[in-house]
């Protein structure tokens, strides 16, 4: 058994990983029937006879086996030292939990216990430092040499494994904000919650029917941080299952839909995108939350609400103080309280810079701001953030639903959409329909291409010639991955 030595290099255990694959089966079978695990967790006693284990779960033994295997199969594939944060305390398994839709139990730990010691998972200790304390953190397990090789033997690939179609995709969290992860809870379904669930499948289905892929990498991984392992994406079909997450206990907080690959990476990534082997457009609505609270007031946004005038500000280049204003503005907005915007303004600031600004230095920043756009002086710091982004959810919902009735594939990237270039004049009608069922007001939009600054006009020749561009990026590794598509689904996609 190898030393796990670095187990923040981790992610948790994906309690819905499964397969129906008979190589699967027989892989967990050998593991199962191969002196691994105690007779009291297999249930066999001398002479092939069975004993008595209990009550019957709600989920087999054996297949909370196979849940384990695969997502350690998963991870190996990913990184052969990615290891997997479970946790070894019997109060964390609830089979009856919504979030545990496979019903895994504690019986898990035994499981888990019992392979460590046949030397077929590396494992590290948890630990416990206090109550919320950042050294705080589950076990951690990995397939070992002896499990890897079992791997490499099997007979079943990647796109053999996916996710259970029963895991639960409307979230609720409790009372931490959007953005922070805060801790999911139970509750009862209402006809919205069975409605939004019954929508987000078919959406669901349909991106992970549909070939996604970037052209240009030859193969479907994006290290999105240099020298970082756990910063890298992998690009797969489960991987685009979306889910919709809610926050503080209410149902009209936050609200948006998190987990497509394509939220990971930044537009430049994202601008090389092709679905079902056609270039995508990403098109974005213009300084979405501060449009809402506009429309809110009554008003119209007019042109660019981050690009102030220069006055005041001529001893900083143009592009610096409009990246300011802008990163200072949204978390003002988003904030309860002045003194918490402000150091949270220095904590996400990439710059030297920004870092260093006094509260006098931001105070002079957002004035020019609000002398530019004063009908927004009353919704600053009043904890707009995460109310609005339940709005801009409202708009997503729109938009997926339309696609999806249609059967085009489009992604949501929160304020912005990515769609076959042959649909990008309907993507933009759609968010106007969208917008304004939802906060009055059509909202304005753009095109973003890269090597553009933000909310510049594309004209039709720029947007066709960029078009044509992306037509000859495809790399022979995403190549094979189009044919490789074809021949598991039969659909025929591309003339290649």
């Amino acid at each position: 058994m190898a030393v796990i030595d670095n187990p923040r290099h981790s992610r948790p255990i994906d309690v819905h990983r499964w397969s129906e694959h008979p190589e699967v089966k027989a892989l967990v079978e050998g593991i199962w029937d191969g002196g691994y695990l105690p007779d009291e967790i297999t249930g066999k006693l001398a002479g092939g006879k069975k004993a008595k284990t209990g009550p019957k779960p709600k989920t087999s033994f054996k297949k909370q086996l196979r849940v384990l295997i695969l997502d350690l199969y998963v991870a190996w594939l990913e990184d052969p030292e990615l290891s997997i944060g479970v946790s070894m305390s019997v109060n964390a398994w609830n089979t009856n939990s919504r979030y545990n839709a496979l019903h895994l139990s504690k019986k898990l730990i035994p499981i888990i216990k019992a392979l460590v010691d046949a030397e077929l998972l590396d494992f590290a200790q948890g630990s416990y430092a206090g109550a919320a304390a950042k050294g705080n953190r589950t076990a951690r397990i990995r397939a070992s040499e002896k499990l890897q090789a079992m791997f490499r033997e099997a007979k079943f690939v990647r796109d053999d494994v996916t996710r259970f179609e029963g895991a639960e995709i409307i979230i609720l969290r409790d009372a931490k904000d959007a953005g922070q992860r805060g801790k999911e809870i139970e509750y009862e379904d209402t006809d919205n919650a069975v409605a939004m669930r019954k929508e987000l499948r078919a959406y669901n289905a349909l991106l992970t029917s549909a070939f996604i892929d970037v052209a240009t990498l030859q193969k479907p991984v994006i290290q999105t941080a240099k020298d970082i392992e756990a910063s890298r994406v992998h690009i797969h079909r489960d991987n685009s299952r979306t889910r919709r997450v809610f926050s503080r206990k209410n149902w009209e907080m936050n609200g948006r839909f998190y987990g497509g690959w394509w939220q990971r990476i930044n537009d430049d990534w994202r601008s090389k995108i092709f679905i079902d082997d056609q270039p995508t457009i990403e098109v974005d609505f213009k300084g979405l939350h501060v449009a809402m609270l506009y429309a809110k007031a009554g008003e119209e946004m007019q042109g660019d609400p981050y690009d102030i005038p220069r006055k005041g500000f001529q001893a900083y280049p143009k592009e610096m103080v409009r990246a300011i204003i802008k990163q200072l503005a949204l978390t003002a907005i988003n904030a309860k309280d002045k003194s918490s915007a402000y150091k949270a303004f220095r904590d996400g600031s990439s710059t030297d810079f920004g870092k260093t600004r006094t509260n006098n230095d931001l105070d002079k920043f957002l004035r020019g701001f609000l002398d530019h756009n004063p009908v927004l002086e009353d919704y600053l710091f009043s904890d707009q953030g995460i109310r609005l982004m339940y709005l801009d959810s409202q708009i997503t919902a729109h938009v997926h639903r339309h696609f999806t009735e249609k059967g085009v594939p489009v992604l949501s990237v929160h304020d912005s959409y990515i769609i076959d270039h042959m649909k990008v004049a309907e993507l933009r009608q759609v968010m106007a329909e969208a917008s304004e069922a939802v906060v009055g007001r059509a909202l304005p939009t753009a095109i973003k291409l890269p090597d553009m600054p933000e909310y510049a006009h594309v004209s039709d020749e720029e947007l066709q010639e960029h078009i044509e561009n992306r037509k000859g990026i495809r790399c022979q590794g995403y190549v094979d991955r189009v044919l490789a598509y074809e021949a598991r689904t039969g659909r025929v996609i591309s003339p290649i």
